[in-house]
C-alpha cells in the first residue's frame, strides 16, 4: 500500500515493519535527509579522492563501480548538482552506458579515516561538450548528477585506516601525464585498442 512517502518503497516498508524500524526510518529521513547540499557536504565531497557509483540498465540490472581522482575531481556545481569527470578506462562503459538508458544513479562517498560516509541519489546525464570538460584534466566526458536525496549514513561499520591513502600514479591532474596502464601493452589487447589517442599501437 502506498503511504505517500517517496523515500521508501513497499519492499523497504515491509522490512521496516518486520523489525519495527518504520518510525526510526521516518525520523532519520525527516532529520537528516535533504535535497540540497550543505556547505559541509560540499567540503566533504570535494575533499574525497574516490567514491562508489551504482547504476542500472534499462531492465534494472545493477552495476557498481569505483571512481577515483585527485581531491576536487568531484565538484558541487549547484544547490543540488554535482559534476565529475569520466577518465579513460577499459572501454566497457558499463556505468555511463547504463546512464544513457537509465539516468537513476546512487553515489557513496566514504572517509575511512574519520570515519564518515554520505549517500547521494539522483539522476545523471553524460556530455562530451560540457563547459567544464576543459577544466578537468584527463576527462573524456563529464557527468552531471541532479541530486534528489542526500543522506549522511552512520559510519559504525566503516573500517578505519591509519594513514591517508596515496593517489594512484594513473590519477589525472594538472601538469601531470599519467603512464599507460600495463594491461594496454599486453599482446592480447593490442589489435583491439581504440584507433585514436595515445594507446593506439603503431602500424
Amino acid at each position: 500500500m502506498d503511504d505517500g512517502n517517496t523515500t521508501y518503497h513497499s519492499g523497504m516498508r515491509e522490512l521496516q515493519d518486520r523489525f519495527d524500524t518504520r518510525r526510526l526510518a521516518d525520523r532519520l529521513d525527516e532529520r537528516l535527509g535533504r535535497g540540497a547540499f550543505t556547505d559541509e557536504d560540499r567540503a566533504f565531497i570535494e575533499s574525497r579522492t574516490m567514491f562508489f557509483l551504482a547504476t542500472a540498465d534499462a531492465q534494472g540490472r545493477p552495476d557498481c563501480s569505483y571512481k577515483g581522482g585527485a581531491p576536487g575531481f568531484v565538484r558541487v556545481a549547484g544547490a543540488s548538482e554535482l559534476v565529475f569527470p569520466s577518465y579513460d578506462g577499459n572501454g566497457m562503459f558499463r556505468s555511463l552506458g547504463n546512464v544513457l538508458v537509465n539516468p537513476g544513479v546512487a553515489l557513496l562517498f566514504i572517509d575511512f579515516e574519520s570515519p564518515r560516509r554520505l549517500r547521494v541519489n539522483g539522476r545523471a546525464a553524460v556530455a562530451a561538450d560540457d563547459p567544464l570538460l576543459a577544466q578537468l584534466p584527463g576527462a573524456q566526458l563529464v557527468v552531471r548528477v541532479q541530486a534528489e536525496r542526500i543522506f549522511p549514513n552512520c559510519p559504525r561499520y566503516i573500517h578505519a585506516c591509519a594513514a591517508p591513502a596515496e593517489l594512484s600514479v594513473y590519477t589525472p591532474r594538472p601538469g601531470y601525464e599519467p603512464p599507460e596502464p600495463k594491461w594496454k601493452a599486453m599482446e592480447a589487447f593490442a589489435e583491439v585498442l581504440p584507433g585514436r589517442g595515445p594507446y593506439h599501437p603503431d602500424p
